[in-house]
């Protein structure tokens, strides 16, 4: 073996001149690393506003924050973790690394869409703030991942800071241009149709009111509903690429028309007041003649159109008999006051089933036979629309329907099918409402069915797949929150009947939405704000749970301005919430009208 040659000896300045030259090129070479290991995360600092970040439920604040002068402020919801995101260019088969700093109770970071293995780590609790790192590999024919922060639902806000994505940067587009020709079409009192021209490079466009992100679409025509009679609302539009958004367009203008006055149409007042009319019998509380409602009272409901048997789906209505009813009014004094009443405003429903009434439309011809008996009353009277008020046995879901959004049991399947095709039949102008109990809509956060391993009441949750499929027809919901069990809310608490607590909780539900037997991945989405009024006894005769007039005006408070919340704390403020539901007109008569001038006097 050859033994290792002697080095031969170097002027001392060689050495130093070959030391320099070899801390150059070290230099040379980390700073090449660092330049192809960029931070490729934007705004991640969130020190402009949520610039780059989608959010759900998201927003800057000052303090706390890690660094800088701004962090994020998210707040999950019953049905929102709150998720915040972004999508960003990366190389394919390339190592990243995920970073962030966090506060709150159980927080994550992560990123999808990596091509190999989605990646996430979270903070139990952090109360200061705790750096998250995870790394993970792109696949090789990935070039955009999506990085994200989120919460747990209802645990409270969290926030975020420092968010950063260090490896390779990839290709990145550029965002295309700002749409033109946009114009107004149809203008109805409650929508503007608006249309604009195509944007090459476009994959979707964004829609503007009044500087406010309202909905996203991929062609280049929407409507955009849900708008107050006889106001001027302004729209943009954006167009949308991988690489972000555009400009927004040129501004136009559009005022919405005035709200028919022919007692057709189911607009209603900004906050109306709904109530149930004895006008089968008395129950204690004497009869009430319809010409003798106050004109307070924007939503009249006949109780009770009910079957002639459980399951034959025919539906009669019998006026209040004499005997019964000793001032009772006339058939054509009945449908002429009926007349007036609409001819100033207001809406009369016939209301299906009530305490007595169980329908069940297990068949299809039930169902046929419900539609033609229910037509036939509200031909008769001249109604406005339908009151559901299934109770007791009336709805109820098999052992293997699970899924709130594609029901099977015929029960449902039915009533749905029937219930369209009033609509269809009647039109636009169709009132439909609903009155479940709580059993049958917010117990379903905690159960839905028998349950997936059976025992449980089928009844539980059984409204909701009804209201989820006819949520674009359905003009009200007023769940009855009266003679109901203690209820858990989505501060998981159990509520109880008695005092503005519960009806805050009950409420919130509806407009937050929740997770369908605590399933997240089953979440029933909230209703609008216009679509919701608060149920509630008129007075200690009508029905257990029955509160002051100062509850009421605390519950009203609550959930229309967030003042006067108490425990709960609620998930939104909801100025737009439609109004309150009694039962009945005929028991406020007999307590001297004490829920009807509350009302009155809390919406002026």
């Amino acid at each position: 073996m050859e033994r290792a040659r002697p080095l031969a000896r170097r002027p001392l300045v060689t050495l130093l001149t070959a030391a320099a030259l070899a801390a150059s090129g070290l230099t040379a070479l980390t700073s090449a690393a660092r330049a192809a290991d960029a931070d490729l995360a934007r705004n991640g600092g969130f020190e402009s506003a949520l610039d780059g970040w989608t959010c759900t439920a998201g927003t800057t604040v000052t303090s706390p924050v890690h660094s800088g002068t701004t962090a994020l402020r998210a707040t999950p919801a019953g049905a929102d973790n709150a998720r915040c995101a972004q999508t960003v260019s990366v190389r394919p088969d390339s190592q990243y690394t995920l970073s962030g700093y966090v506060q709150g109770t159980y927080v994550y970071l992560g990123a999808s869409g990596t091509g190999t293995t989605d990646v996430s780590t979270w903070a139990q609790s952090a109360p200061a703030w705790q750096q998250l790192t995870t790394t993970f590999r792109t696949g090789p024919s990935t070039t955009k991942v999506t990085i994200y922060t989120h919460g747990w639902y209802g645990t409270g806000a969290y926030h975020a800071d420092d968010i950063s994505l260090t490896g390779p940067g990839g290709e990145t587009g550029r965002p295309p241009a700002a749409p033109g020709g946009l114009k107004t079409g149809s203008v109805t009192s409650s929508g503007v149709a608006l249309s604009w021209s195509p944007v090459p490079g476009a994959t979707g466009y964004a829609v503007y009111r009044d500087g406010t992100k309202v909905s996203t679409v991929t062609g280049t025509s929407t409507t955009v509903t849900g708008l107050t009679p006889s106001t001027a609302y302004s729209f943009q539009v954006t167009a949308v690429n991988d690489a972000g958004e555009s400009a927004r367009s040129a501004t136009v203008t559009a005022t919405t028309a005035q709200r028919p006055d022919d007692g057709g149409s189911s607009d209603l007042p900004a906050h109306a007041l709904v109530g149930y009319l004895h006008a089968s019998f008395a129950n204690g509380s004497g009869y009430t003649r319809m010409a003798d409602v106050p004109d307070s009272w924007d939503v009249i409901d006949l109780a009770f159109g009910e079957p002639t048997s459980v399951t034959s789906g025919d539906i009669r209505f019998e006026r209040c008999p004499v005997a019964e009813c000793p001032n009772v009014e006339s058939d054509a004094e009945f449908k002429a006051a009926i007349k007036a009443k609409q001819a100033a405003g207001k809406k009369v429903l016939i209301s299906i089933g009530g305490q007595n009434g169980q329908v069940q439309l297990t068949t299809t011809a039930a169902r046929d036979t419900f539609v033609s008996s229910v037509s036939a009353i509200i031909d008769e009277y001249g109604l406005d629309g339908l009151d559901i008020d299934f109770e007791g046995h009336s709805l109820s879901l098999n052992a293997d329907d699970t899924d709130f959004k594609n029901p099977k049991t015929p029960v449902i399947v039915n009533l749905v099918s029937a219930v369209k095709t009033l609509k269809a039949k009647y039109g636009a102008d169709f009132v439909l409402t609903m009155a479940p109990e709580t059993f049958f809509v917010q117990l379903g956060y905690q159960y839905y069915g028998t349950g997936k391993w059976g025992g449980q009441d089928p009844r539980a949750g059984a409204y909701l797949p009804v209201i989820h499929a006819l949520r674009d027809d359905l003009t009200l919901l007023h769940v009855q929150d009266y003679n109901s069990g203690p209820i858990m809310g989505l501060d998981n608490q159990y509520h109880s009947m008695g005092g503005a607590d519960f009806h805050i909780a009950m409420t919130d539900m509806l407009l937050t939405g929740f997770p369908v037997a605590g399933d997240a991945n089953n979440v029933f989405p909230p209703l609008r704000p216009d679509q919701v009024a608060i149920g509630m006894p008129a007075s200690t005769n009508a029905g257990n749970g029955h509160v002051s007039p100062a509850e009421v005006t605390k519950s009203l408070n609550c959930l229309t301005k967030k003042t006067d919340c108490g425990s709960y704390a609620t998930h939104g403020t909801w100025p737009a919430l439609r109004g309150l539901m009694t039962w009945s007109i005929n028991w406020d008569r007999y307590s001297n009208w004490e829920f009807q001038k509350n009302f009155d006097a809390y919406f002026g």
